[in-house]
């Protein structure tokens, strides 16, 4: 867990301008109450069949502390969890759940206060018959995400961190936020205007 805590300082878009497009998940799964507060932590994998929602209801007793719940769900049409389960996984120490699926009881996980980043509620829960393996790669939001990976989510987005690259990650996240914070506004208006205006004039515009 030590290796992820430094990503909870670290924006969407500071990881977003370090990772390639294929690291960062779709619009469509977003925060589903204001104010979720950033969340990281290592992803803890798992996937759901059309219809079903046996193996998310397993990870809650099973996926160590901090971790960040990621789960492939196989449709939109049913639930994948409610309040209860979001209870429980709070309980558990699970950071948050990122869903490329849908949920329900959304306002007792509002009230609750635990993070879920999901493509949207409806009432209807799916079955609990289909067992697949916990912690294989999933396809979440269209990045394929690996068991340990890094996620880091919040109202910017979600972005998933190679567990290969993560520290390596987090030391130039650091560099380029130090930087950013160190330069004033007027110096990056400067070197801001300089830059677009050398593209406009590599490009035949005139003022």
């Amino acid at each position: 867990m030590d290796e992820t805590a430094g990503f909870q300082d670290v924006p969407p878009t500071t990881l977003a301008d370090l990772l390639d497009r294929a690291q960062v998940m779709d619009i469509g799964i977003r925060p589903l109450w204001p104010s979720v507060p950033r969340v990281a932590g290592p992803a803890f994998t798992v996937r759901c069949p059309p219809g079903d929602n046996l193996m998310l209801h397993a990870a809650i007793h099973r996926a160590p502390v901090g971790s960040v719940v990621v789960v492939e769900a196989g449709d939109i049409d049913h639930a994948v969890a409610g309040g209860n389960v979001c209870a429980v996984a709070q309980r558990n120490g699970i950071a948050a759940f990122v869903i490329d699926g849908v949920v329900r009881d959304l306002a007792e996980i509002r009230e609750m206060r635990f993070p879920v980043f999901a493509r949207g509620v409806i009432p209807i829960p799916g079955a609990k018959a289909a067992a697949t393996p916990l912690n294989a790669p999933v396809t979440c939001g269209g990045v394929r995400v690996h068991a340990g990976d890094i996620v880091v989510a919040d109202e910017e987005g979600i972005v998933v961190a190679p567990r290969d690259r993560a520290p390596q990650l987090l030391a130039d996240a650091r560099a380029k936020l130090a930087k950013e914070a160190a330069e004033p506004l007027d110096t990056w208006e400067a070197a801001h205007r300089a830059r677009i205006d050398e593209i406009l004039r590599a490009q035949g515009h005139q003022d």
